[in-house]
């Protein structure tokens, strides 16, 4: 039995902001509004939050793997709902600057509507990992040999203490 984010989940999350945020942006525009282009600080901004949540995931893991001797189950419980927002988050990014490209999408010919499309791919991407960090992380979290399937019971995170 495995807990926990599903990658299929975190797709679905994508798309689905992806769909709706186009359907916003089109019709901010549609009314007369103008969609601006994504500053190039929000790429350095997920880039960052993906360092610091690998950061405080390593200490975790590091504790599962038995090279650390002592870890917080707070910190570590703290670090585990980090890493999922950060997973969610990501994947909601993902789809909101997504959709700012399928905006722009047939318009790439035009130089200005081509660097919007292209400021917020980075956008996109650097979303991309942030949820990456935020998966790996919450694996990281894992406790080996607890996988709960031979008694039934749930697997046990790195913050839980033994019966």
């Amino acid at each position: 039995m495995t807990s926990g984010l599903r990658v299929r989940w975190l797709v679905a999350l994508a798309i689905a902001a992806a769909t709706l945020g186009w359907g916003v942006l089109a019709l901010v525009e549609k009314g007369g509004g103008v969609v601006g282009r994504v500053a190039w600080p929000v790429a350095v901004t997920l880039v960052l939050l993906a360092a610091v949540v690998l950061w405080f995931g390593w200490a975790v893991r590091r504790y599962t793997q038995g090279r650390r001797p002592s870890l917080s189950g707070l910190r570590a419980a703290r670090t585990l709902v980090l890493a999922q927002s950060a997973a969610l988050t990501g994947a909601a990014l993902t789809g909101w600057y997504l959709a700012h490209v399928l905006l722009v999408a047939g318009n790439l010919d035009v130089a200005a509507l081509r660097s919007k499309a292209l400021w917020a791919g980075l956008a996109a991407l650097a979303a991309v990992t942030l949820t990456v960090a935020g998966v790996v992380v919450e694996r990281w979290c894992r406790v080996r040999g607890s996988d709960g399937d031979d008694d039934g019971t749930p697997p046990r995170s790195a913050n839980a203490t033994p019966a």
